[in-house]
């Protein structure tokens, strides 16, 4: 199944896809749920959804307005250097675990929508990623437990702004300008993904591809990753981990291929979509 969160004459709700339509789950259901996370914190969501799926969609997917597939998680952890060609890239060396830093909801749009390129800045790039979002919660996941909580995939940009990442060797400032990352178009279920099963991620630049990889090529896989993190802290229903950045991003192309206004960014991954969004400079 693919699940959405969206927005329609203001009023922000989440759904099913259906097609070329949307199913609004948040009416479905009676308002009983605030949203996709809230849905996603229920043991049988997905029994929940099936028992719905059958019905008439509510919306076009043209008319909506999409939104970060999970506009509100409690914590977005991000991987660096996770892919070896981008290690090489950026002149690093491999870490024996994962580099995690964080990135802030207000940073995030949904698919279609508008990338702001900060005004401040002379150096936004783009980064291709594929997202986990957490289903069941909890705390030290065993690595052999980590695919029974995950509730699905989608699409991430981790958009930079490479000139203020590198203002010091702490890079949350570059990570987090408004509206500078997408996440979407929608999530796709992990029942509809087998553990392990490799997925393909790419990124086009106004249609020229730049960045290609498989799962396959982590350096540190995904149920590592939950392991590791949930180590820390406990992982919760919505919470989101962003799996890293394979090479080629714009900073290290010769020559340099930076985003500016009207460019068009496309994350691809073949088992959920393409998470589509365009630059404009901030106002």
């Amino acid at each position: 199944m693919k699940l959405l969160s969206f927005s329609k004459n203001g009023q922000s709700s989440f759904g099913l896809v259906k097609d070329d339509a949307v199913i609004d789950l948040k009416s479905k259901f009676n308002q009983q749920y605030a949203s996709l996370r809230d849905l996603l914190a229920v043991d049988n969501y997905l029994e929940k959804i099936q028992s719905v799926a059958d019905s008439t969609p509510d919306y076009l997917l043209a008319e909506i307005q999409f939104e970060p597939v999970i506009p509100n998680p409690e914590q977005i952890f991000c991987i660096g250097l996770n892919y070896a060609d981008h290690v090489q890239e950026t002149k690093r060396e491999v870490t024996e675990k994962p580099m995690i830093f964080m990135r802030l909801s207000p940073s995030q749009v949904g698919h279609e929508q508008a990338l702001l390129r900060p005004v401040e800045a002379e150096q936004f790039d783009y980064e291709g990623e594929i997202a986990i979002i957490i289903g069941q919660g909890g705390r030290r996941i065993s690595k052999e437990a980590a695919w029974d909580h995950i509730a699905g995939y989608a699409c991430y940009n981790d958009g930079s702004v490479r000139d203020w990442q590198r203002h010091t060797a702490q890079w949350g400032p570059g990570k987090n300008f408004y509206k500078t990352g997408a996440f979407g178009p929608w999530m796709v279920t992990s029942d509809e993904i087998k553990a392990n099963e490799e997925m393909t991620l790419l990124t086009r630049v106004n249609g020229q591809e730049v960045q290609r990889a498989t799962t396959s090529q982590l350096i540190h896989d995904i149920p590592s990753l939950i392991h590791y993190i949930s180590t820390f802290t406990p992982l919760q229903a919505g919470d989101v981990i962003v799996s890293g950045t394979p090479g080629g991003i714009g900073l290290k192309r010769t020559p340099p291929l930076l985003l500016s206004e009207g460019d068009v960014v496309e994350i691809e991954i073949d088992r959920i979509g393409t998470l589509k969004n365009t630059v404009k400079n901030d106002a």
